[in-house]
């Protein structure tokens, strides 16, 4: 009994982190993503940004670049959230059912492209305005970044979480 309990507590969990993964970083909103998507591994790139001492010439060009990429993508934003919409709404015995699960799907992959590309171009737009130092700069918050997360991994690797499991009867 208490393994069918645990079992179902992860599946409602993953359910639920998945809803919100689908509904708002992947969106490129303003969700934990930020408009136009220029901090797509959280808050760390954009953090990085304020600590650059920027001028008030960057900081204006930034926001601008953020405010166009993200009014840009809103009407493919609009159009993939109907599709899902629509799609949710069906049940699996509905005629069509299936070949709206692959519209849908084709739907997702091409904007999850798209998505990347203008990460991309937002990213290289920034990152152009910005002079030597703030790229040296930006360059070590990285790497110390990076530093961090590795000894979280062996961190990790050393300190392996227990299962549930083998301590239920």
């Amino acid at each position: 009994m208490r393994k069918s309990t645990t079992f179902g507590l992860i599946l409602a969990s993953a359910i639920a982190i998945t809803t919100v993964a689908v509904a708002a970083p992947g969106a490129g909103g303003p969700g934990a993503g930020g408009p136009g998507g220029w901090h797509s591994h959280g808050r760390g790139q954009l953090m990085a940004l304020n600590k650059l001492n920027l001028t008030d010439a960057q900081r204006a060009s930034i926001k601008q670049i953020i405010q166009t990429s993200f009014a840009q993508n809103k009407t493919q934003r609009q159009a993939l959230r109907q599709q899902r919409s629509a799609f949710e709404a069906m049940t699996p015995d509905q005629g069509g059912y299936q070949s709206a699960a692959t519209r849908l799907a084709k739907a997702e992959g091409s904007a999850t492209q798209l998505r990347v590309q203008q990460r991309a171009n937002v990213r290289a737009q920034i990152y152009a305005l910005l002079n030597a130092a703030q790229k040296a700069q930006l360059a070590t918050f990285k790497a110390q970044r990076q530093a961090r997360r590795q000894q979280w991994q062996q961190f990790k690797a050393q300190h392996p979480v227990s299962s549930t499991s083998s301590t239920t009867p």
